[in-house]
């Protein structure tokens, strides 16, 4: 997967607590599901202390690839509700080093390492719930989204989602005929709209680029439970996204009624042109496992970085400052993100970092993680 964790509200969540950061585990591939020409899921085998994990979590596979560590993180496609195993799925992407090993190399019985489940683009359930849950996915931007819509349909008698999906055409509709199902299943309870780049003559949904116009006429066909039963979430390309938000922000919709989650990180809108922050090498002291450690970090290379080189085995995974796996409290000095997309204000104002993607500011900077 790899993502971009919108600026987002922290849910609480009547699902089990996940495990301590850090946690690794070594898992067997069940099977493996051509899900379209370049997706697969991958099937993995709980071990006997099952692992928990909240609906819309990612997992950091990790796999050895031409001797080196290569670490991608993927949404998970189960939900822990309606299925014993864990899923991941994986769309293949041009020029893409884990996303195009995956699917050529795996094979069901081979074991795979991967971090504990992560991620905050989550959502509590409760059955006494009764809201309606508007979701914008394209591509594998479907992934978490499959995973919320099945734990809501069961955990939430109550409620309803409408989901609108965007693809590129109809053979690369990811769950297309388990969606179909589930919709079927759940008659009244899950709207699903597609939409395709491009369409077969048949087609008689709608066809084009999720651009205003056609979301201006969706968000007419979508169900009306005023703004304080309502929750919206997208996930998938930037521009969809931001196009998504500025529909939102038209009809008034309050940010913490919005949940987003991108795969990639933002350029669009963003200052190229900010001055750049001066740098020099300073001490970081880190608190980890029960350790603590004091890394003299260089002006051109990150907290994490530094750990690394050290031999110090610090969780991470995308590396850009997205999925949240490297997060630290800062609770002395100052440290200067170059990207702060996978942080919400509220994590920001309580001193929170990362380390992928974090520079010490000022002298005396401390760290905790875990």
């Amino acid at each position: 997967m790899a993502f971009n964790f919108f600026k987002k509200k922290k849910n609480k969540s009547t699902e089990e607590t996940p495990p301590k950061t850090g946690q690794y585990y070594d898992l067997t591939i069940k099977e493996l599901i051509q899900e379209t020409e370049d997706a697969i899921t991958i099937v993995l085998q709980q071990p006997e202390r099952a692992i928990t994990y909240l609906s819309g979590q990612f997992l950091t596979l990790i796999v050895s690839i031409k001797d080196k560590e290569v670490r991608r993180a993927y949404s998970l496609s189960s939900s822990s509700h309606t299925e014993e195993d864990l899923a991941v799925t994986v769309k293949r992407v041009e020029g893409g080093l884990m996303s195009n090993y995956l699917p050529d190399t795996l094979k069901v019985g081979d074991t795979l390492k991967v971090m504990e489940p992560m991620g905050t683009f989550t959502t509590e359930h409760r059955p006494e719930n009764k809201r309606h849950v508007v979701m914008f996915a394209g591509g594998s931007g479907i992934t978490p989204m499959m995973s919320i819509i099945k734990s809501l349909l069961v955990k939430e008698p109550e409620s309803i989602v409408s989901l609108v999906y965007a693809n590129r055409n109809i053979d690369s509709i990811i769950f297309r005929e388990a969606l179909a199902k589930m919709e079927t299943d759940n008659e009244g309870r899950l709207h699903v709209v597609h939409i395709l780049d491009d369409a077969p003559m048949n087609w008689q949904g709608y066809s084009g680029l999720l651009n205003h116009d056609m979301l201006v006429k969706l968000f007419q066909r979508i169900p009306d439970w005023g703004i304080e039963d309502t929750t919206y979430l997208m996930c998938g390309p930037e521009g969809m996204m931001n196009n998504v938000g500025t529909l939102l922000a038209a009809h008034n919709i309050p940010k913490d009624k919005i949940f987003k989650e991108s795969f990639v990180s933002g350029i669009i809108g963003k200052d190229t042109k900010a001055k750049e922050t001066a740098l020099t090498d300073r001490k970081v002291t880190i608190h980890f496992d029960g350790e603590e450690h004091v890394l003299e970090v260089a002006s051109d290379s990150t907290i994490l970085e530094t750990a690394l080189d050290q031999g110090i085995d610090l969780p991470y995974s995308c590396q850009s400052g997205l999925c949240t796996a490297c997060r630290g409290k800062c609770i002395s000095g100052k440290v200067k993100l170059d990207e702060e997309e996978g942080l919400s204000e509220e994590e920001l104002s309580q001193g929170y970092v990362l380390t992928c993607v974090g520079h010490p500011l000022t002298d005396g900077v401390v760290i905790e993680i875990g």
